[in-house]
């Protein structure tokens, strides 16, 4: 295994009131450097490196560090999404290591005199192991926060960021669907408690400042195109959200029914989606004249996208990218929510409950969504919610909770 080697934090830098941090506790209480550790899933990672960003430290973290090198491939073209994601800054991945906790916490140790703490930040229930064996071993050199819930034991982490969706095997309801013996599979052991901080959605990298750096790098593609602009994110069914061709030629048809009331009409398959999924959206929409549908290639146009579009049409088995469209304030209609079951229908409903979604029937006018002057009363009226802010409100609780360490970030 390569070394891991840190980016050289400057020199003692002034505080904000101008005193050096020596005088505030030294280098030893601040934190400059960010290890992220994935598991080879690009939703997972994701969540690591938006909140990474978030907390002002991305381009002071290693390399991304994963769990068993069989995933080192699929990591890598991991890397090469969250660079197009930053839209060309500076920050990025370098390079795709295999963690290894020995590695990690001699790392921790043996520079924190010089350089100070390290925040560990790992997402999915693969790394739970390594995360928790880091903070074990290295309590007093590192701040570990675990992305999505690991059921049990969360005094193993400083922190636990998962959605509120987590805790609905708790519920009575959820107990009455599951049998007795399985519940111990599933359910958290016990209910949230300060180590843990709850969000609607998933994290992700999609913030105003992001938004307005693809706006500028998307321009030339995106602004010539009639509006309004519909964007349309297909998933593939999971074991919650379970669906086949049916949810294919119920889109179809919809998105036939709305097309006399949109500029233009995107169209972008996720890796999971099913190829008989994509076949009946070619074949059924790939010869419209409105109708643009992403192949695949180089440059993913997600953020371009996010930052253009003037309503989405979104998959309901993905948490991600629902959570990325509720980022923007701007319509989203969710298909397929009717499939979900378990904890996927407390989270449309949650999502319901805030006024962030709506079904999508078919039967909508998209011109309502694009922001001509005769149309803001009317949108404001029927259509118009505070942007689902999760990413920032958990970078806010982990400053919190360092600080209630006695450490305190430094970007």
């Amino acid at each position: 295994m390569k070394p891991i080697k840190l980016p050289e934090p400057p020199g003692s830098p002034q505080s904000i009131g101008g005193v050096p941090d020596i005088f505030e506790g030294g280098v030893y209480s601040v934190i400059r450097r960010a290890v992220i550790i994935g598991n080879g899933l690009r939703a997972s990672e994701n969540q690591s490196i938006g909140l990474v960003r978030a907390l002002g430290l991305s381009e002071k973290q290693t390399p991304l560090l994963t769990v068993g090198s069989s995933v080192f491939n699929s990591v890598t073209v991991g890397s090469s999404v969250f660079n197009s994601v930053t839209l060309g800054s500076s920050v990025g991945l370098s390079s795709v290591l295999e963690a290894d906790v020995k590695n990690i916490v001699r790392m921790a140790k043996g520079t924190f005199e010089k350089d100070g703490p390290v925040l560990v930040v790992a997402s999915g229930r693969d790394t739970i192991s390594i995360a928790s064996s880091i903070k074990r071993l290295a309590s007093d050199n590192v701040f570990v926060v675990q992305i999505q819930h690991p059921r049990s034991h969360l005094d193993r982490f400083d922190l636990v960021i998962t959605p509120q969706h987590d805790y609905y095997p708790l519920t009575p309801r959820a107990k009455e669907q599951v049998p007795r013996f399985l519940q111990k599979w599933i359910t958290p052991k016990e209910p949230p408690d300060r180590h843990v901080v709850l969000t609607v959605g998933a994290l992700h990298q999609v913030d105003s400042t992001a938004l307005r750096s693809a706006a500028n790098a998307w321009h030339d593609e995106f602004a010539p195109l009639p509006k309004p602009l519909l964007v349309v994110n297909i998933g593939g069914p999971t074991r919650y959200c379970r669906y086949s061709t049916d949810l294919a030629k119920q889109l179809t048809a919809s998105l036939h029914n709305v097309l006399s009331s949109c500029g233009s009409v995107r169209i972008s398959f996720s890796r999971r989606t099913p190829a008989k999924v994509s076949r009946i959206i070619l074949k059924e929409l790939g010869n419209n004249p409105k109708i643009h549908i992403w192949d695949g290639e180089e440059p993913n146009p997600l953020m371009g996208h996010l930052a253009w579009g003037d309503a989405f049409i979104v998959t309901a088995d993905s948490v991600s990218m629902l959570s990325e469209s509720c980022s923007t304030g701007k319509p989203v209609y969710v298909i397929g929510a009717e499939r979900c079951t378990w904890k996927f229908v407390e989270f449309h409903k949650k999502l319901r409950e805030r006024g962030l979604v709506r079904p999508f029937t078919g039967l909508e006018d998209v011109s309502l969504c694009y922001d001509l002057p005769l149309k803001r009363l009317e949108m404001s009226e029927s259509w118009s919610y505070p942007p689902l802010n999760d990413t920032a409100e958990a970078a806010s609780r982990v400053h919190k909770a360092i600080a209630e360490c006695g450490w305190r970030l430094r970007p």
